[in-house]
């Protein structure tokens, strides 16, 4: 029986001095030998493996985390801001070497990166609103976000602010980008904020991640959640892409696209351009591995979140913990050539921490440069960090204390990663049927899709156009088919029409109508709806069968209104979902 703290440190030292510690952390000794240490609020730095054996715990002190934390914003800002000059430049290709930017240390300001700001946001709602913020309440600050996005940031910002609640706003029936990117580029947050704590960083996905994303565009978030939760405490740069692994569902393609780049890493460990070939023959011109790819399955541009993934892997793998070369390897990989870099500088130097960072990397750094879109400069940033990881441990069931000279410590619970169910998006699961309510809508100021405000007060003056898509670059065209002025649009997504309206006053005594002149593109067609106070008055495919030459013209008769104030709308909806832009050579009220 150990019978006080002098004799629990001479059983520990000889523990570790004799190397036979593996049956003693199993008996009730040992267990008894630790509960005395940790009562008398200190334990050995040399015996923490012990301890954490015995009591399934990881301990890091506050300020050596803090120090992690705030590199691995500076790897964010560094991977970002050296390669974002190469973006989507090289697609297919390996990057020639003579074509990486020379590093400037005043590139590491990336104030103005969407790559960096938008996870802020998601930051940002945490900080106000705690750890189990309701997904919807994260929808409405997302839709509410002022700054432009692209692809399933966008489709899902459109859903948000068109009504379409999550999950919603991320399944692929609203969502064609759903296997895209996104979440991956920007869920460094969860990592950085969840310590050793690989299920906060995969709840938080389903938190924020659903907002634009499923699938592998969602499991490509939560893998990099993983491995930066991980870079806590391990710096093997395979032991950390294995902790993101356990974070997603095995049977999913991007966990088979990792697995596969682990494999050929083992196979050629000092040819990553070998690697590259492979992972491009598989993940890149194998349309079996981009069944929703958003450009089309043949497309050299390619911003499916597995193969990006894949480069993220290649960058941390090849580059063998030097800052410089796993942001380079992770580069020349091309594609999303500034995000995946962004997140292998983060995952890395968050391994390696402030202090021992190379000294080009923060030397510049503008402390009171503001984080764009944001409330944030990097002090107030890292602040945020420490303010919710202390809630983050607690709830996860771990404790703070403070060891022999007063230093604060995480005690962090060890717990095995439980990824979220498997889905993929060409096969996705029944949505969820999810709305804002009216109460929800109005917190929501900000408007769906395009302005168009500009073009179709040229076109038609006095309408409005609302909840019009980007796709296909919607606008006022010179000339379109043999028609001079034409307006162009396109719907929100699948489900979600652009909608041109106007209050108009019919005039009593005399018969109206609304006569249309509407087109499609020769490869697609569109549904016409037209709509008086809300009541459907005609229906239509507009395409090849019905437009002669392109176009057709229709007669809605508003007789029945004369002498009333009504609201028209005109929507174009998607009916295949394969280019269906509306276009617009004639809106007249004819009246005899």
């Amino acid at each position: 029986m150990i019978k006080n703290v002098s004799e629990a440190e001479r059983t520990v030292r000889f523990c570790r001095e004799t190397n036979n510690c593996e049956s003693l952390e199993r008996s009730k000794v040992m267990r008894r030998l630790i509960a005395i240490v940790m009562a008398a609020g200190f334990i050995f730095a040399g015996d923490v493996s012990v301890a954490q054996a015995a009591r399934k715990v990881r301990r890091l002190p506050v300020n050596e985390y803090v120090d992690k934390m705030k590199a691995g914003w500076i790897g964010q800002m560094a991977g970002v801001g050296w390669g974002a000059p190469t973006e989507f430049h090289f697609n297919g290709v390996i990057m020639p070497l003579d074509k990486m930017p020379k590093w400037r240390p005043q590139t590491i300001n990336q104030f103005h990166q969407d790559d960096i700001y938008v996870e802020m946001t998601f930051l940002r709602t945490l900080e106000l609103y705690g750890m189990d913020v309701p997904i919807r309440q994260a929808g409405i600050d997302f839709a509410n976000s002022g700054y432009p996005l692209w692809h399933a940031n966008r489709a899902g910002r459109d859903n948000l602010r068109a009504g379409i609640a999550p999950p919603d706003s991320g399944h692929p029936q609203f969502n064609k980008h759903a296997d895209d990117i996104d979440y991956q580029i920007e869920a460094d947050y969860a990592g950085l904020i969840a310590p050793g704590l690989p299920n906060v960083a995969i709840k938080l996905g389903e938190t924020f991640g659903r907002l634009m994303n499923y699938g592998d565009g969602l499991y490509g978030g939560q893998f990099v959640g993983g491995m930066y939760a991980e870079a806590f405490f391990e710096d093997d740069p395979v032991k950390l892409v294995k902790a993101g692994l356990e974070c997603i569902p095995r049977r999913s393609q991007y966990a088979e696209c990792i697995r596969d780049v682990l494999k050929w890493y083992k196979q050629d460990p000092d040819d990553w351009e070998k690697t590259w070939q492979l992972i491009n023959e598989k993940y890149h011109l194998n349309t079996a591995y981009r069944r929703f790819s958003c450009s089309g399955p043949k497309s050299s541009f390619n911003i499916d979140a597995k193969i990006n993934g894949a480069y993220i892997v290649m960058g941390m793998l090849y580059g063998e913990r030097d800052p410089d070369e796993s942001i380079i390897i992770s580069t020349r990989c091309g594609q999303d050539s500034d995000c995946n870099p962004s997140n292998v500088g983060g995952i890395l130097f968050t391994t390696i921490g402030y202090e021992k960072l190379p000294d080009k990397f923060k030397s510049a750094l503008n402390p009171e440069g503001k984080f764009s879109h944001t409330p944030y400069n990097f002090p107030m940033l890292i602040k945020v960090c420490e303010k919710l990881v202390r809630q983050t441990v607690i709830k996860a069931g771990g404790r703070i204390e403070k060891d022999a000279s007063g230093r604060e410590v995480f005690v962090i619970p060890i717990r095995k990663p439980k990824p979220t169910r498997l889905e993929q998006c060409w096969e996705p699961g029944p949505i969820a049927n999810s709305r804002f309510t009216k109460r929800e809508l109005a917190r929501i100021t900000a408007t769906a899709g395009r302005d168009l405000s500009e073009a179709i007060s040229k076109f038609a003056p006095g309408w409005k156009a609302a909840k019009c898509g980007d796709d296909m670059s919607p606008g006022l065209r010179a000339e379109w088919a043999g028609k001079k002025n034409v307006l162009m649009t396109h719907p929100l997504n699948r489900t979600v029409g652009c909608v041109l309206s106007k209050k108009v006053k019919i005039p009593a005594g005399k018969k109206t109508r609304l006569q249309l002149v509407v087109g499609h593109h020769p490869d697609g067609d569109w549904t016409l709806l037209v709509k008086a106070n809300g009541k459907e008055l005609l229906k239509r495919t507009v395409g090849k069968e019905t437009a002669e030459k392109g176009w057709m013209q229709t007669d809605v008769d508003l007789s029945d209104y004369a002498g009333k104030e009504i609201k028209l709308e005109l929507v174009n909806y998607a009916s295949d979902w394969q280019w269906e832009a509306g276009y617009w050579a004639g809106i007249e009220l004819i009246s005899k």
